[in-house]
């Protein structure tokens, strides 16, 4: 059962094959099995899992199911839950347990799905291997000695072991699409504002946002279908009439124009990049899509100005984390300021306090308009590459990441490796654009390789509809781990 598509899943809920709580079950019994060598899974409870499940065959007996009612899901532990422990893989709130739940979250839960557990992820979001959790890092299910990927690594690692149909991850700078594209799996980051950010903890407040994780185009899109909400808690959420991201799946691809950055495709990529990247364009071809060139002179700038302003937002959402309201609190201290100091100093990770101290920095006096002035400036040039680039076609094609999964601690101790990592996906946040990752094929040593689908603002139902029929002509997206 636990091979099902979310799709799959679905439909035999509906007719009555299965029953939530078997589902649940055997996902449950998959997790026990094999989590403990991935860890992928940090947050497990059972007994409120199988009473999703128990109410969701109930919506289903009364004909009152939605179109996801009974189908299990993770969470990415950035997301509030009630009930649940939210610690955001952080030593700082290893004791947190959320009193209201996330918007999207609720959503998915309004709509019957059932929570199997809360996924790893790097500290805060902080971090492309999923090394800097508090909880250890996740394996990837492909090849236990690499990475998945991060700081959604764990949602990804999950979904590519069969341990969930689908996850919940965020993406700051490229956390949902470089870890699909190292598990194997399918991930999209919507038009930020589309999917609220209520109850997901904040890194980088204008940079961050929620999306789906799964293995097929269509399962995002129905996973969207569901997420997608206006929210008036959020002060960001866009006002705008519901979509139906699956409108557009089976539209045939004759006619359309996508974009290839010269940028994006140098020597710096992996002969296995290179490779995943032919192999799609030669698909989009065969169905009748034509290839233009276009150019982002911007690329290499992004990463800079990204690091500049996310770690300038980092520094002061980050802030609140004092010890005096909730989360981890030092057990020494001698006065008000000492509580502060070395309550911070015990409960962040490295990663975490090389952000503050950016970010603190940027934003000091004397350096505001040398740094982050200057980033702020550069993020609208970004933003203008990419109108610029959209003009001549319809959707830009690239790498997710430059290579496949590198080994475990072979980038932990150098970040500003770890950092150029991100190169082709944080310019995409800078700009606030829609973009998906999908399965393209494997590395010399049998690593999945995922490529990019980067489109304009709201443009979510033709991504899905260039993946799915990429999926449709290929299999790499329901290919397993052994």
């Amino acid at each position: 059962m636990t091979s099902y598509t979310l799709k799959q899943a679905a439909d035999l809920l509906h007719a009555k094959k299965i029953s939530a709580v078997e589902l649940a079950n055997e996902y449950l019994a998959a997790i026990e099995a094999k989590n403990p060598a991935l860890n992928g899974y940090i947050t497990l409870n059972k007994e409120l899992t199988l009473a999703e499940a128990q109410a969701a065959d109930a919506r289903i007996a009364t004909g009152n199911a939605g179109a996801l009612t009974g189908v299990p899901v993770a969470f990415k532990d950035i997301f509030c839950q009630t009930g649940w422990k939210s610690a955001c893989s952080s030593k700082m709130l290893d004791n947190f347990v959320s009193p209201y739940t996330a918007t999207v979250v609720q959503n998915l839960l309004n709509e019957g799905m059932v929570t199997l557990g809360r996924t790893n992820m790097d500290e805060f979001a902080m971090g492309s291997t999923n090394e800097t959790s508090f909880y250890g890092a996740t394996k990837n299910p492909w090849n236990p000695e690499h990475v998945p990927g991060g700081s959604s690594g764990g949602s990804a690692a999950v979904v590519a072991a069969r341990l969930a149909p689908a996850a919940l991850g965020s993406d700051t700078g490229g956390s949902i699409r470089q870890p699909a594209s190292h598990c194997g799996i399918t991930g999209i980051k919507p038009t930020y504002g589309v999917v609220s950010r209520f109850g997901m903890v904040a890194y980088a407040s204008s940079f961050d946002q929620a999306g789906p994780m799964a293995q097929t185009a269509e399962d995002c899109a129905l996973l969207l279908n569901a997420m997608a909400s206006f929210d008036e808690r959020d002060s960001t959420s866009l006002e705008r009439a519901k979509e139906d991201y699956t409108r557009d799946l089976n539209q045939p691809l004759k006619g359309i124009k996508i974009g290839l950055p010269k940028e994006y495709f140098g020597s710096h990529n992996s002969a296995d990049v290179q490779t995943a990247l032919q192999q799609v364009i030669v698909l989009l071809k065969q169905q009748g899509a034509e290839m233009v060139d276009v150019t982002l002179p911007q690329t290499e700038l992004s990463i800079p100005a990204y690091y500049v302003l996310t770690s300038a937002e980092a520094s002061t959402n980050l802030s609140r984390y004092d010890g005096v309201r909730y989360g981890h609190r030092a057990a020494q201290f001698g006065d008000l300021e000492e509580m502060y100091s070395n309550t911070r100093a015990e409960g962040f990770g490295s990663e975490v306090k090389r952000r503050i101290m950016i970010g603190t920095y940027v934003l000091s006096h004397g350096y505001y308009d040398a740094y982050y002035l200057k980033a702020q400036k550069l993020r609208r040039l970004v933003a203008n590459d990419f109108q610029t680039a959209l003009q001549g076609c319809d959707l830009i094609l690239g790498p997710a990441a430059p290579t496949a999964a590198p080994k475990l601690g072979s980038n932990i101790q150098d970040p500003v490796q770890m950092y150029l990592s991100d190169i082709y996906t944080i310019a995409v946040n800078l700009a606030g654009l829609p973009a998906m990752s999908l399965p393209a094929g494997f590395s010399s040593d049998g690593l999945p390789v995922g490529v990019q689908l980067i489109g304009n603002y709201f443009s979510e139902a033709k991504l899905l509809n260039v993946a799915h029929q990429v999926q449709q002509n290929s299999d790499w997206h329901l290919k397993a781990p052994e």
